[in-house]
This record gives structure tokens, C-alpha cells and sequence, in this order.
């Protein structure tokens, strides 16, 4: 019988204490290598999401707490960015493209943009990729609405859907606006970004849902029906359509002439009805839909060395204060923030795999007192000292890579499970990887670790003598 077959024996006869052992090991890898695989993981989706953007401009806030409203849907703006401003720096000439971003709304806890077609033109992902629709396209109405494909699978959304907003975010809704109702327009292919928990809106539409507010209740007298808006809309783009033409912005889906200086009202008033309203758009073109304000907006620059320079710029000027930032050097400020967090799990999880080597020693020391009488069986056949305390240090492999095994196993069903949860939180996907290279290191040093603990039995059974578990005692 060899010292193999002699071990999965022995294993099998206590295999209570041993499934235990392997439990408490196999709890630790897994917890050891999820640590690892979701902060990279995660990493490598915001890393993903912000890959095509080369500036991010908003109000003064945090560079974090930017970057997480304006891509992430996390958090809310402190402030505004005024229209005219935007409008100015979208029309250097280092700037390529530019996406006006407004927040506020939602629809069943998924966030509402609004924005232009720029985009679905211009917004680049994962290392260059653009935006696909899966079925439909992209805005042909005010009243459309483009849904990412986690909420229109979670909702159950297809082109030609009658969509209704609501005002607040998340899940809090503090108003629904049923009087503009929109109508799904198109389903974007899988991104593994943000963009699959959100859903865009023109710039105009998302203006025109919020005329009549006053201190953020709104006036029912006071508020558009579709027919005005789109009446607003239309007295607008032939007001400006021709000048737009000739302008830079019209690459970034501005749809506005940037030398045009309207007083635009976000009032329209008390009309008697709605042709008497849509006769008094069309015939004044100040009470159009062009926002006053924006959240934020993303720039793509011409050639990325001029980002440095732009950004400066942008911050150094007092007239309007505005905050822009790189999204990598925040991204890499947002993990500062978390490090210290990272470095606690990981020490965590090293604490629970040496708990778990040193409970292996345990039970090994444990049942060394009940299998003396084995030991003396085993001399006795034959067995030398160093067979019986290789014995002991097979088991020891043994257990310690049947709780690497396991762990392993138990990482990945993890990875499967947070994978739901991470896309509808923070929209970023995550797939099955392989542990890195280092660790594998990692995970041998571990395997050796667990033969080194048995040394300690082991060289106890090494120095018993034959007659030690042969005596009958009283």
C-alpha cells in the first residue's frame, strides 16, 4: 500500500474534520483572491467607461465627485454650468467634440440624461469603441428617448414604448412628468458602462419638461403641452438653422449658434390655449428651448497633448469658475481614496488564510493523540519514522490544495453573483479571469505554507518510539 493510497484512507475516515479544514481554507483563498479580482476588475470598467473622453468640465466641486455625477450617475451636481460658457469652450479650436450633459430625472430608479446626438456620435469606450444601437436610432423627435441595454432589458423597453420621467433621482420621484410623454426611439447594444443603466434625452426635451417649475415645484398652468414644445422647438431650428450650419459646434450636435444672444424665459406664461401658445412661439423665438444651464460636459480634444494647456485655462478663469479635469489622474485620485480600504481587505484576507493554515495545524495536532495507536501499527508493518511523517505532510498537502481548489471555485461563483449587483449599481460589467501570474505565486506559497505547518506533527510522530501508542493505559 503506498504512502498515497495510505493518506486518502486516513483523510476519509475523518472526513468531518477534514471537510471543515478544507471549508475554512477554501473561505480564505476565495476571499484572498476575490479582493483581488474585483478591484481589478472593477478598475479596469471606470477605466473603460472614461477611455475616450479627454476632459470633463462641471462647477466647482471635487475632481471625484465630478467624475463620478457626470459618468458614473453617482452623486448629484453642487452647481451649473451656464450655457454661454459651455458654448465658449466647445467652440475652441483644440476642441473636437463636445457632450452637453443635464441631470435631474430619472425613470424606475435608472438616471435620465439629457443631451445631444453628439453622443452617440462622439462618446468612445473600452479603448475607442462607439455607441451601436442594437434596434432603432437615434433621436427623430423632441419627444424621443434612446435606452441603455441593461434598463431596457430590466424594463422591458423596445423601440415605439411611451416612456414617462420623473423629477429627483434614483428612486425618489418627486414629480412625474405624464403631460410630455416620450417615446422609445432606439435600444443601445451592451456597453458594459454606465451608459447601459441610463436613458438619453435631446437637451431641448429634457428643458421643456422643466418649464413652469418655480423653485422646483411645478405650475400645471403654466407648463408645456407636446404641441408647444415641439412648436418652440421648431420656431428655434429655422431661427438658427441657417447660421448653425456655418459653425464649428455643429460636429458636437449643439444645434444653437454661438454668436446668436437670446434672453431665453423659462415661463412661457399663461396662454388661453394651445394654438393661441404655439402662434406666440412660433412668433418669438426668446422663448425658445435652449437651456440656460447644464450639468456638465465632456470634451474630446483634437490631439490630447493640448489637454494640460485647456485645462489650465479653464480653471485659472474667474468670470464663470469652473472645474475641468482629466478623468484618468481623478480616477487615480478616487483610488487613493479607496487604497486604504483595499490594503485593510487585503490584510483581512491574509489574516483569514493563516487562521485557516493554523486551524489545519490544530486538527492535525488534535487527532495526533487518537492515531497513535495507527502510528504503531504502521511501525510495526514496516513503516520507517520519515514514511509515517511523510504521511503527515501528504495529508497536510492534501487538505491545504483541496482548500486552494475550493477557494478557487468559490471566487468565481462570487465573481458571478456581484457581477448582477455591480452592473445595476454602478453600471460597470465584470467577467470571469483568471488570477494574475503573481497570484498563482501567491497561491503556491500558500500550498507551501500549509506543508510547512505540518512539520510540527510531523516531527512529533518522527521522535515517538514504537512502544509510545502500544501501552494500555489505565
Amino acid at each position: 500500500m503506498t504512502l498515497f493510497s495510505l493518506a486518502r484512507g486516513s483523510l476519509s475516515n475523518r472526513r468531518a474534520s477534514v471537510a471543515l479544514t478544507v471549508l475554512t481554507i477554501a473561505i480564505a483563498i476565495a476571499l484572498l483572491v476575490l479582493v483581488e479580482q474585483m478591484r481589478s476588475q472593477v478598475r479596469e470598467g471606470f477605466y473603460r467607461s472614461v477611455s475616450g473622453t479627454d476632459l470633463i468640465v462641471g462647477a466647482p466641486t471635487s475632481s471625484v465627485q465630478l467624475l463620478l455625477f457626470s459618468v458614473f450617475g453617482l452623486g448629484d451636481p453642487t452647481s451649473n454650468v451656464s450655457w454661454e460658457r459651455y458654448r465658449e469652450i466647445a467652440g475652441q479650436p483644440i476642441v473636437d467634440w463636445s457632450i452637453p450633459i443635464s441631470l435631474g430625472d430619472a425613470h424606475q430608479g435608472y438616471r435620465v440624461v439629457g443631451t445631444t446626438d453628439a453622443m452617440f456620435e462622439h462618446y468612445r469606450y473600452a479603448g475607442g469603441r462607439a455607441l451601436e444601437f442594437r434596434r432603432g436610432g437615434p433621436f427623430s423627435d423632441l419627444f424621443d428617448v434612446v435606452v441603455g441595454a441593461r434598463a431596457a432589458e430590466r424594463l422591458g423597453y423596445a423601440p415605439g414604448d411611451e416612456v414617462v420621467l420623473a423629477h429627483g433621482g434614483g428612486n425618489v420621484s418627486l414629480h412625474h412628468h405624464d403631460e410630455l410623454p416620450f417615446v422609445v426611439s432606439g435600444v443601445l447594444a451592451p456597453t458594459g458602462t454606465p451608459v447601459d443603466q441610463s436613458l438619453y434625452i435631446r437637451l431641448e426635451a429634457h428643458h421643456a419638461i422643466h418649464v413652469g417649475w418655480e423653485q422646483g415645484v411645478p405650475r400645471r398652468e403654466a407648463m408645456l403641452t407636446p404641441e408647444q414644445a415641439r412648436a418652440r422647438a421648431a420656431a428655434h431650428d429655422h431661427d438658427h438653422g441657417r447660421k448653425d450650419d456655418s459653425q464649428d459646434n455643429r460636429q458636437d450636435g449643439l444645434g444653437v449658434d454661438r454668436d446668436d444672444d437670446h434672453d431665453h424665459d423659462d415661463d412661457p406664461g399663461e396662454p388661453d390655449g394651445a394654438e393661441s401658445a404655439s402662434n406666440a412661439a412660433a412668433a418669438a423665438p426668446a422663448a425658445s428651448l435652449q437651456p440656460d444651464e447644464i450639468s456638465a460636459f465632456l470634451l474630446g480634444l483634437k490631439t490630447r497633448a493640448a489637454a494640460l494647456g485647456l485645462q489650465y485655462r479653464i480653471n485659472q478663469q474667474r468670470e464663470e469658475p469652473l472645474l475641468a479635469i482629466l478623468p484618468g489622474i481623478a480616477l487615480q485620485q478616487l483610488w487613493r481614496i479607496t487604497g486604504l480600504a483595499e490594503k485593510i481587505l487585503r490584510v483581512v484576507a491574509g489574516l483569514v488564510v493563516l487562521a485557516g493554515l493554523l486551524g489545519m495545524l490544530t486538527a492535525l495536532l488534535t487527532t495526533l493523540g487518537e492515531r497513535r495507536r495507527e502510528m504503531a501499527i504502521l511501525r510495526a508493518c514496516g513503516a520507517r519514522p520519515w514514511q509515517i511523517s511523510a504521511l503527515l505532510l501528504l495529508e497536510a498537502a492534501f487538505i491545504t490544495l483541496a482548500g486552494i481548489a475550493a477557494g478557487l471555485l468559490l471566487a468565481v461563483a462570487a465573481q458571478f453573483a456581484l457581477a448582477p449587483w455591480l452592473l445595476e449599481r454602478f453600471g460597470i460589467a465584470i467577467s470571469f479571469a483568471w488570477p494574475a501570474a503573481w497570484q498563482w505565486l501567491v497561491l503556491a506559497a500558500i500550498a507551501l505554507a500549509g506543508v510547512l505547518v505540518a512539520l510540527v506533527p510531523a516531527a512529533m510522530v518522527y521522535r515517538r518510539t514504537l512502544a509510545d501508542g502500544m501501552q494500555v493505559r489505565q
